[in-house]
């Protein structure tokens, strides 16, 4: 569990805590947008801007909600069962939830100065594991008891898709054109989204697929651009014995931009794949970049549905 617990450090922030929080009662699950995992929050939490979760007013009660790899669950249930006791103190429990059977643990734990109780959960999900962690500042102690966070994990839920609609808005940028692609997925809320015509995870790199974000510290000078570009295009994930094929400027949107296509192997399969690179200069040092890859035997009919969704696509 000790992933979970770092997971847990690494992006709740705590303060103390003085107003009484309440369990919620016959309330219906609340997903936080773009995320498959939802939980009816205490009373008194509400979204936080910070964070994908809940949290209350002073911030002394935190709930962070996130998806984990499809692996994570069985790695935690085998742990659980290969150690009952737990490890370093901490005895992990097993505890019946909306979403199925999940495991927990509790700890006592410092932030900065402060006294904090951690309690971080674990649950099954369709193609990837759910996880919720909770930390509530010991100021708080008579107002939110183990029980009660008990209570709100066994609400935890999971749901099979985030709607598109709720995708896209959370995107930095306005997406026009789908061109029919069959999985459209946020890698990371209001960062990068994925397309595929895959209809899972495990096949998404033997089809046509494409990755839409932003990249930083682009080049602000034309005669940079060049180098940058190319060097982007080498450290794309998941691609073996790559070689540009090309690259050069181009207008997209009649914004300046530039192509660079790569011949590769990728997958299990070692599926030899083309794939293209498109950089979208605008103002400042802030590029849009687009990733399209596909089998080469299927290049020629998935290019012109990259072109599609790249020449429907507009900043926000």
């Amino acid at each position: 569990m000790m992933f979970i617990q770092r997971l847990l450090a690494a992006v709740l922030l705590t303060a103390g805590i003085s107003g009484a929080i309440a369990p919620a009662r016959a309330a219906d699950p609340v997903y936080p947008r773009g995320i498959r995992v939802g939980v009816v929050p205490l009373d008194g939490l509400t979204a936080s801007p910070s964070f994908v979760g809940f949290e209350s007013a002073d911030h002394g009660v935190k709930v962070l909600l996130a998806e984990l790899p499809p692996a994570a669950y069985g790695e935690v249930e085998a742990a659980f069962k290969a150690t009952p006791e737990g490890v370093g103190g901490i005895k992990p429990e097993n505890l019946q939830t909306t979403a199925g059977k999940g495991y927990y643990t509790i700890e006592k734990a410092k932030d900065g100065n402060d006294n904090v109780r951690r309690y971080s959960l674990i649950v099954p999900g369709a193609g990837f594991s759910g996880y919720v962690a909770v930390q509530v500042a010991e100021a708080g102690a008579n107002n939110v008891s183990d029980d009660d966070v008990r209570r709100m994990f066994a609400s935890v839920t999971v749901r099979p898709e985030v709607p598109v609609d709720e995708q896209l808005a959370l995107m930095p940028f306005k997406l026009s054109e789908l061109s029919a692609f069959k999985m459209v997925r946020t890698l990371a809320p209001g960062a990068a989204l994925l397309l595929a015509d895959a209809s899972d995870d495990s096949g998404i790199e033997a089809a046509p697929f494409m990755v839409i974000g932003l990249i930083g510290q682009a080049p602000d000078k034309p005669d940079d651009r060049s180098r940058f570009a190319q060097q982007a295009a080498g450290i794309i994930p998941g691609l073996r014995d790559g070689h540009i094929t090309m690259s050069e400027p181009v207008r997209i949107d009649g914004a300046p931009g530039f192509e660079t296509r790569i011949d590769a192997t990728s997958g299990k399969a070692n599926t030899p794949v083309t794939v293209v690179q498109w950089l979208r200069f605008g103002s400042g040092s802030v590029a849009m970049r687009i990733i399209a890859s596909a089998p080469r035997d299927d290049w020629a009919k998935a290019f012109p549905r990259f072109r599609a969704v790249r020449d429907g696509l507009q900043a926000r």
